[in-house]
């Protein structure tokens, strides 16, 4: 397949969410045929990514900051500081789920509410929790990290949204308790997303785009080896300086 072969649209232009003074168009699959897994699983490799049910990829015309990136999760080895992340975490506890829960939503309100209130999702409702994370295009799974309090409960402290691709996973979106930030719990996350592709024998984990020059989404390159789409390939990189970082 080629992204010739269907129908394409193309939104106007529009200040962009992630560099000041900088304007951004997106590429929509709107064709019908593109809306099926097989047919999503294709796009990732594509460098599309998805909201809601929407498909898309940036399509800027003096800019191509947004670049696809994909963990190469069955070769993945963590890092010195990721080893300690790990370890730092590991009273934690992981279990799955093929739902997104409304009991999901009131964590999802506080991240939004307290992490991102110069963001567009900013305040957080509970339609727009539903139509941004649920999705009919692709099977889901939603890894949920609990930590036990002191009264030998648990308590529901990050969500990480997740597409099941044929060969891969996609990391849509995560959410956590602001009050576990300073221990790296957004780190934690995607660490147990590229352990959830080697349980699952996935071969890449999709973290979405890297953009080098802004700093909410500049940390996706620190997941050894990596492949970015640029100019319609896909470019390895290992971690060869700084392996013990």
């Amino acid at each position: 397949m080629t992204s010739s072969d269907f129908k394409l649209g193309i939104t106007k232009t529009f200040p962009c969410n992630y560099l000041p003074q900088k304007e951004e168009r997106l590429l929509i699959a709107v064709d019908e045929r593109l809306h099926n897994s097989k047919s999503y699983a294709w796009l990732m490799t594509q460098g599309f990514r998805r909201s809601g049910d929407q498909a898309y990829r940036p399509h800027c015309e003096h800019c191509n900051a947004c670049q696809s990136l994909r963990v190469i999760a069955s070769e993945f080895s963590p890092s010195k500081s990721q080893r300690r992340n790990l370890k730092r975490n590991q009273q934690l506890t992981l279990k799955t789920s093929n739902t997104l829960k409304s009991e999901y939503y009131p964590l999802f309100e506080e991240y939004i509410n307290t992490c991102h209130q110069d963001g567009t999702m900013y305040p957080a409702t509970y339609s727009q929790f539903e139509s941004f994370l649920s999705s009919s295009l692709t099977q889901q799974l939603f890894i949920e990290i609990w930590q036990q309090t002191e009264d030998g409960n648990s308590l529901l402290v990050s969500v990480a949204v997740t597409d099941v691709l044929s060969n891969a996973l996609s990391a849509v979106y995560t959410f956590y308790s602001p009050s576990l930030r300073n221990k790296g719990i957004g780190v934690y996350s995607i660490l147990m997303q590229i352990k959830e592709c080697q349980k699952l024998h996935k071969e890449y984990l999709y973290l979405g785009y890297q953009i080098d020059d802004c700093k909410k989404m500049n940390y996706k390159n620190r997941y050894f080896p990596f492949e970015k789409f640029i100019n319609g390939h896909w470019y390895r990189t290992d971690n060869v300086k700084n392996k013990n970082e």
